[in-house]
């Protein structure tokens, strides 16, 4: 199966009452584990490339290495620039074969937000390419603070920005290595009220378990990217191999045993989100 667009899985998903993870890369084994747990299992996933995976390989190199896994996965698979923050980031996604990008035009004044995400929606879509947008900030755990979305500039966006998905600011966090009930189901209610995109979550790791159930099964959050929790699995997968394997220098012998935690690490996480 070739890969597919955002729209192509979101859509369906916030019909039918589930979501999609978007799994947040970092090398070829944890996107590689990604895919294989996608393909035991028969669930659709998101491969993203945020701006530290993008900062350690180039753009091209990672295009071409998601497009091998997703045009040869037995599932949907999605390749996704996560956190574009100008023009000429989504365009070099756009042209090195991605699916799907994100601009993050979150910190800026609506109206500029809109025009530039409308902007990027217009070359996006020529080459049928799918557009996530942002609005309201998300937070860092240790870092920035978040600042919560605005129902009607969530309105607007969804109206006027041409945009295939929305990321919102709900008391979600980035890179929070502990779950907790931190998310203003309120505001949430009210954003949907006013807007029709699915929506999107970023700091999904944060969110407990149970939370993210209903929420996939009860209302349009459609995408809920995890990252902080498998780059634990991985983590403590390395640490494992390189205590049994002293004596060994070898990169891809102390690199391979940490595929398949982290493959059943990502089993866990996107069939916690209800079926397909």
């Amino acid at each position: 199966m070739s890969a597919v667009s955002l729209a192509d899985v979101l859509r369906p998903a916030m019909n039918g009452g589930y979501a999609i993870a978007g799994l947040v890369c970092l090398g070829w084994e944890d996107a590689r584990a990604y895919v294989e747990a996608a393909e035991e299992t028969g669930i659709p996933i998101i491969l993203q490339a945020g701006p530290g995976c993008r900062n350690h390989t180039p753009v091209p190199i990672l295009g071409k290495m998601f497009r091998h896994l997703a045009d040869q996965a037995s599932v949907p698979v999605v390749c996704h620039i996560d956190h574009g923050y100008t023009l000429a980031e989504c365009v070099e996604g756009i042209e090195s074969g991605f699916t799907s990008v994100m601009f993050d035009g979150s910190k800026l004044p609506i109206s500029e937000n809109i025009d530039k995400t409308a902007a990027i929606v217009e070359l996006a879509h020529a080459a049928g390419v799918s557009v996530e947008g942002e609005v309201g900030f998300v937070g860092y755990a240790d870092g920035a603070a978040s600042a919560g979305t605005d129902p009607q500039e969530a309105a607007r966006f969804d109206k006027e920005s041409g945009a295939d998905a929305l990321a919102i600011s709900v008391g979600n966090v980035h890179l929070k290595t502990e779950k907790t009930a931190g998310l203003n189901f309120e505001l949430l209610r009210e954003i949907e009220a006013v807007t029709n995109l699915p929506l999107v979550l970023h700091g999904g790791s944060g969110i407990p378990v149970d939370v993210r159930q209903e929420l996939a099964q009860t209302s349009r959050v459609s995408k809920f990217n995890i990252g902080t929790e498998l780059r634990m699995a991985f983590g403590q997968a390395l640490r494992k191999s390189l205590n049994d394997q002293p004596d060994i220098f070898d990169r891809v012998a102390l690199l391979g045993p940490t595929i398949a935690p982290v493959r059943e690490a990502t089993k866990t996480v996107i069939t916690a989100f209800g079926r397909v």
